[in-house]
Order: C-alpha cells, then sequence, then structure tokens
C-alpha cells in the first residue's frame, strides 16, 4: 500500500529510480571514480543530471561523467556509506583553491591585522 503524500512531507512516500543518469566522475587509481560532493548540511551524498546540458550547466564543460542507472549509483556508492543521491542540483561549491606553502612573515601579519577597522 502506498502512502499518499502528505504537504509537509519532504520527500516522496516511495523512492522511484530516475534513470539513466549523468554521474559526474574523476580519475582514480584503476579508471573512472564517481564524484560525491556535500549536500548543504555536510552529509555526503552521490549526484547525478538528467541530461548532459545539466551536468555541464552547474559543473561546466571539462568535467567528466559517465552514464549510471541510479540504481547502480546507490549501490556503488553504498559500500562507502553514502546513502543519499542528490538529483539535478542546481549549484555547487566551487572547488577548494590549492594549498601552497610557503612561510609567513609575521611582522607584515601585524601590520595587516592592525589596519583592519575594529
Amino acid at each position: 500500500m502506498t502512502r499518499p503524500l502528505d504537504a509537509d512531507d519532504p520527500e516522496p512516500a516511495d523512492r522511484h529510480p530516475a534513470g539513466p543518469l549523468y554521474v559526474p566522475v574523476r580519475p582514480g587509481p584503476s579508471g573512472c571514480v564517481a564524484r560525491l560532493f556535500r549536500t548543504p548540511l555536510g552529509d555526503r551524498t552521490a549526484v547525478g543530471f538528467t541530461s548532459e546540458l545539466r551536468l555541464t550547466a552547474v559543473l561546466g564543460h571539462d568535467q567528466a561523467w559517465i552514464r549510471l542507472a541510479e540504481p547502480a549509483l546507490r549501490a556503488l556508492t553504498a559500500p562507502l556509506g553514502v546513502t543519499t543521491v542528490t538529483v539535478d542540483p542546481l549549484f555547487t561549491a566551487p572547488a577548494p583553491a590549492p594549498v601552497t606553502t610557503g612561510t609567513f612573515d609575521l611582522a607584515s601579519l601585524r601590520t595587516v591585522r592592525e589596519r583592519q577597522p575594529r
């Protein structure tokens, strides 16, 4: 028996497979690896897009992807503890800037702090 949707229920009562998805990937030790993302609350999630156009609009033309069915994506990420699949997110945070190695000049750091308005 299917539970009807409640207006306050943020998710449908039954999960329906999203069908074939365009899944962003990155190079891994043995080929391609599905990229995992974070939700706004910080939980890990797998991401899939319903069209190549949607994927490139969010992640750019250089993003590599593979086609996977939604149940296959869930099965791929479940051993990693990722149980959420986000379909067609509208935006993502930019990749973090690379960490540069170097030394800090403490005298110039103090000067910058002193110039900031209080």
